[in-house]
């Protein structure tokens, strides 16, 4: 189930230049320190998903598998994107929780 919310949000986050896509390029910001949730496309292969996981863990980054990667491109006017880095912990916060289904601002 797409929830619309969770694009919207990431693509304001996208408008307000705090999102960084593409594998290579979110790895880099992993060892940056930069980014603060790492959304992952349910199309993405294992591989990739499991290199994620792990680099994310070892960061201590919050992590969501969630989208195709249409929808997920579509959000940041991107083509063919399966990794998005969110660089800003405020859009990183409210992302997860609507994609943890809570509505709540906090």
């Amino acid at each position: 189930m797409i929830n619309n919310k969770v694009l919207g949000l990431i693509g304001l986050a996208m408008k307000a230049g705090k999102v960084v896509f593409g594998a290579d390029s979110v790895e880099e910001n992993i060892l940056k320190r930069k980014v603060k949730l790492v959304i992952i496309s349910e199309e993405s292969s294992e591989r990739t998903k499991k290199k994620f996981i792990e680099i994310c863990e070892k960061y201590n980054i919050p992590t969501i598998i969630y989208g195709d990667i249409e929808s997920l491109s579509n959000a940041i006017g991107k083509n063919n994107k399966a990794i998005i880095g969110i660089k800003d912990i405020n859009f990183a916060n409210s992302i997860q929780k609507k994609y943890d289904g809570g509505d709540i601002i906090g």
